[in-house]
């Protein structure tokens, strides 16, 4: 199907990108334009950049379809600091736009330095059409303002392991089964050779992916595999973000790869990624209440990561920022607990009011796993 793409400068020195059938374009120049060709992955999964300016009209142009989407830019991470930006999206089955979504802008979770700026991404499922509305901080519009729409694809084929079965009781506290990368379809050919280790994990960070909380639990993998492409060939990152994923039915995945059992240096809690391990539950939530299976699923994958250093999971533990844009200035040592929520070491709603509310269930289910 082709579609048209038209952006206009609206007051304030707002950005907005309008995609849309082009019989809706017909005032526009109707000369056609080939969309940049998308950056594939092995398993079929794309990313495609359309360039976001202000004061000049984009040419109408064809684009790809796309489930997930994020705002990135060239320079620090802060350059959109006290601006917006919102989207829509627009239903590839019925047609049908959605409300206007905010996505977060400031310096939340990624690696202590990043590449390059970019905002949380935004799950939206299959799409054909997407609106952008940005509006500048104080420092204006930082260059190289692109949306990045990615397409998951259907998995890397791998004849790897697809899940790691719960380990049997042991003195340690027992593994819990958790998917494979291999298992949710990762592409490794994308990310960074080698990996990255951190000193002994003494706290876990609860997240949410602050994406669509009504998924099925099929398509977790999807997901998954959309953030990975979004952090890695969008953001720049190594890897994905998050150590561990649990989806809503209580299903754990491998995050970053380096191996479960050890401590890989994830890039989830901006000046707290050394000594930690960052656990994201995918879905979005801030009223809605996390189903009582991921939550039973973050509390034991806290219980085992912890218990492979010897903490408690009802502790507390001592962690040294790494970053003046977290809620510490660089070098201040922070008291966490050991199971702590994004928020409490970065400005962030993460992982969602109604989900932090839950981080003392969480610790007490924990805690009794690791006695039981």
């Amino acid at each position: 199907m082709r579609i048209s793409i038209l952006a206009a400068a609206l007051v304030g020195c707002t950005t907005a990108l309008l995609v849309q059938p082009p019989a809706l374009a017909a005032s526009a120049d109707s000369a056609s334009v080939s969309t940049p060709a998308p950056r594939t992955s092995a398993g079929g999964g794309s990313v495609t950049s359309l360039p976001l300016t202000s004061g000049q009209p984009l040419t109408p142009r064809t684009t790809h379809p796309f489930e997930l989407l994020g705002v990135v830019w060239d320079g620090a991470q802060n350059a959109l600091d006290g601006g917006t930006v919102r989207v829509r999206t627009r239903d590839a089955a019925t047609g049908r736009w959605s409300d206007w979504r905010r996505l977060e802008v400031g310096a939340v979770d990624g690696p202590d330095t990043a590449p390059h700026g970019g905002t949380t991404p935004l799950w939206v499922g299959r799409s054909d059409g997407v609106a952008v509305d940005v509006h500048p901080g104080p420092a204006g519009l930082p260059h190289g303002l692109r949306v990045e729409l990615v397409d998951p694809g259907e998995g890397a084929a791998s004849d790897d392991a697809q899940s790691l079965p719960a380990s049997p009781a042991a003195p340690a506290v027992p593994r819990p089964g958790i998917v494979t990368r291999a298992g949710w379809g990762a592409d490794e050919s994308i990310r960074e050779p080698g990996f990255d280790y951190t000193g002994p994990v003494r706290v876990v960070f609860v997240h949410h992916t602050a994406t669509a909380t009504d998924y099925a639990c099929s398509d977790a993998p999807r997901v998954i595999r959309s953030i990975y492409q979004y952090h890695v060939q969008s953001n720049g990152w190594r890897d994905i973000g998050y150590n561990f994923l649990v989806d809503r039915c209580g299903t754990i995945y491998e995050g970053r790869a380096g191996g479960v059992d050890q401590p890989v240096h994830g890039a989830h809690t901006l000046g707290f990624n050394t000594d930690s391990s960052g656990v994201a539950a995918i879905g979005t939530y801030n009223s809605d209440a996390p189903p009582q299976t991921m939550l039973d699923g973050l509390a034991k994958i806290s219980a085992w990561k912890l218990g492979l250093t010897g903490r408690a999971a009802d502790g507390h533990a001592q962690l040294t920022s790494g970053s003046d844009s977290s809620r510490y200035p660089k070098g201040t040592v922070v008291d966490f607990n050991t199971v702590s929520g994004h928020r409490d070491g970065v400005a962030t709603e993460c992982p969602g009011a109604a989900l932090y509310a839950k981080l003392p269930e969480i610790r007490s289910t924990a805690v009794r796993i690791q006695n039981s």
